[in-house]
């Protein structure tokens, strides 16, 4: 896995991007989002790093940006609306220098909620400008308020989750018929269990990649 830093002009500012470039052929583009900003959340975070490498698994180039005030992002914190605005930037710049590879969205705890105003946003654009999965980690539905994501979205839980409680995500869930992913025994940052998130998403991606190439796309 080749690793590059560059940055991005956006709304607030230049916006720092770790690139992760698949040791393969490139399947597809993936962004990752990270958790919180005012609570130590960085793209060095161990879970978004996971969720990077598991998109290079799957033959994803993935781009971890810093939210804007953090490392070297310009701006400041501004409750997941400028970084919604930053990240569906950074979904278009990089669609446009990869055109007619699948973008997929992945994020942890904030980020995962950004993530989903993302995946909203973008699907209420155009419905082909809408990623090709969406998979959330530790979704922070207690603290914000979180939009209905796509029925094939991957969610992925802590048991013993005592940041976000699984049961406040099960309720947040349940009306909209989203299956869960349930790592037992897994705490909100998922210690000793991040292989299995890696695992997950893998295949996830590889799922989907899968389904993707055996069904008809729209020009």
């Amino acid at each position: 896995m080749a690793r590059t830093t560059e940055y991005v002009e956006g709304p607030a500012g230049r916006l720092q991007v770790v690139a992760d470039q698949p040791d393969r052929t490139l399947q597809g583009l993936a962004l990752v989002a990270h958790p919180h900003p005012l609570l130590g959340g960085t793209l060095d975070n161990k879970v978004t790093q996971t969720l990077a490498r598991a998109c290079n698994d799957a033959g994803l180039l993935a781009w971890r940006p810093n939210f804007r005030g953090v490392g070297e992002s310009a701006g400041v914190h501004d409750a997941g609306t400028g970084e919604t605005d930053d990240l569906l930037l950074l979904a278009h710049t990089l669609r446009a220098r990869h055109p007619g590879l699948p973008l997929f969205l992945a994020g942890f705890s904030f980020g995962a909620f950004v993530q989903a105003r993302v995946a909203a946003r973008l699907a209420a654009t155009d419905t082909a400008a809408a990623p090709a999965r969406l998979m959330l980690v530790g979704t922070a539905v207690q603290r914000f308020d979180v939009p209905p994501v796509p029925a094939d979205s991957l969610l992925i839980h802590g048991e013993l989750d005592d940041v976000i409680p699984l049961s406040v995500l099960l309720d947040w869930a349940r009306p909209q018929d989203l299956p869960l992913l349930v790592v037992p025994g897994a705490d909100h940052f998922f210690h000793r269990r991040l292989h299995l998130i890696r695992q997950a998403v893998a295949a996830a991606v590889r799922d989907t990649l899968r389904d993707r190439s055996t069904t008809p796309q729209d020009p």
